[in-house]
């Protein structure tokens, strides 16, 4: 783990980087971590394409000792609701023993020549806390193909609060690597968390 000086300036050195309203960003991170340590960080900046409109969006994940913070950053056009373009900025903190799940996919090219340590070329993150659930229904049926009976509703329920994507083509490689490392801090922290409070 790298020095807290060194991780706080890492952050904001990473979000000046991004080129994404930096001074907005780094306030709002900054006042959602007030003087805690930073452990871990990454930093994400998407752009989308809808219509003929080009819009930018920036997620940072900060981890300190006792807290997972999500900032999210999203800049709007001028609109009838306002002559001139806008950008909105969230956090929110969540206690790490809050975390329930840190789902990580990776989705490696040629598995068969797959060496141990190489980057996966997309990676997909997904971090539940109990905020947000995905609910996924389908009809119940029993064995008998001839039965027409309503066996009701059978399904899932998923914790799906974020779910952030970055690729090698995309992202670059270090954007990749990055995330791994957040997600494999944050997964320790949780499991921590999880074992002192047994």
């Amino acid at each position: 783990m790298a020095k807290t000086g060194t991780t706080t300036q890492g952050l904001r050195a990473a979000i000046e980087r991004s080129g994404y309203y930096p001074a907005l960003v780094a306030e709002a991170v900054e006042a959602a971590v007030g003087a805690e340590p930073v452990s871990s960080y990454l930093v994400h900046q998407e752009t989308t394409f809808d219509s003929n409109e080009v819009r930018r969006h920036v997620t940072v994940l900060v981890l300190t000792g006792t807290r997972f913070i999500v900032s999210h950053t999203d800049e709007q056009n001028a609109d009838t609701s306002s002559p001139t373009p806008y950008a909105t900025t969230s956090t929110e903190s969540v206690k790490i023993g809050r975390i329930s799940s840190v789902v990580v996919s990776r989705v490696v090219a040629n598995p068969e020549k797959y060496v141990p340590g190489t980057l996966p070329r997309e990676v997909v993150l997904t971090i539940g806390w109990g905020a947000v659930a995905r609910l996924d229904l389908e009809p119940a049926a029993c064995g008998d193909p001839n039965c027409d009976a309503d066996h009701g509703y059978t399904g899932n329920s998923t914790a799906d609060d974020l779910s952030l994507r970055v690729s090698e083509a995309g992202d670059g490689p270090d954007t990749v690597k990055q995330t791994l490392v957040f997600a494999q801090a944050l997964s320790e922290a949780t499991a921590a968390t999880g074992s002192s409070a047994r």
